[in-house]
């Protein structure tokens, strides 16, 4: 069984992409901010930051339960957390800041979330955490779009 994790800012594209390659490689979709909500693997709610709190060892050993059972498709800015071990490959979506500022803005983000993410962006927060776990990484710009087959090909190659 394989296992996917796409990670990325907030907004880069993650959930379209995961989408797309569960349904071309018939892959289980998991979206892990569902997860959280079902099994209660928040530990409170952040009103500064407009978001749920999050313990990220609770949160990767609820995930390494469902691993190995299913290839699985995993959907969170969180998800590249998860062991090298358990973890085939990590796809980090990126997307130019402009673009990206604006998603969240139509998403009614707050200003401090807003310059938290293209901040995060920026300095490429996630491909370095990525990299720092070892992950067989591969880094998708979402900016111009890509065809899902290019990358169903990569994924069927490595």
């Amino acid at each position: 069984m394989k296992t996917i994790v796409v990670s990325g800012s907030v907004g880069s594209g993650k959930t379209i992409l995961s989408k797309k390659l569960s349904k071309a490689l018939n892959y289980e979709y998991v979206d892990v901010s569902k997860l959280i909500k079902k099994n209660k693997l928040s530990s409170g709610y952040d009103k500064e930051n407009e978001c749920e709190i999050i313990d990220v060892k609770k949160l990767n050993k609820f995930l390494i339960s469902l691993i190995g059972k299913k290839n699985l498709i995993i959907d969170s800015h969180l998800s590249h957390y998860l062991p090298k071990k358990y973890v085939d490959l990590c796809i980090v979506t990126t997307c130019d800041i402009n673009i990206l500022k604006d998603r969240l803005k139509k998403r009614k983000y707050n200003a401090k979330k807003i310059r938290d993410n293209v901040e995060a962006e920026i300095f490429d927060t996630i491909v370095i955490e990525a990299k720092e776990k070892k992950h067989h990484l591969f880094v998708l710009s979402t900016t111009h779009g890509y065809k899902i087959k290019d990358i169903v090909n990569f994924i069927n190659e490595s």
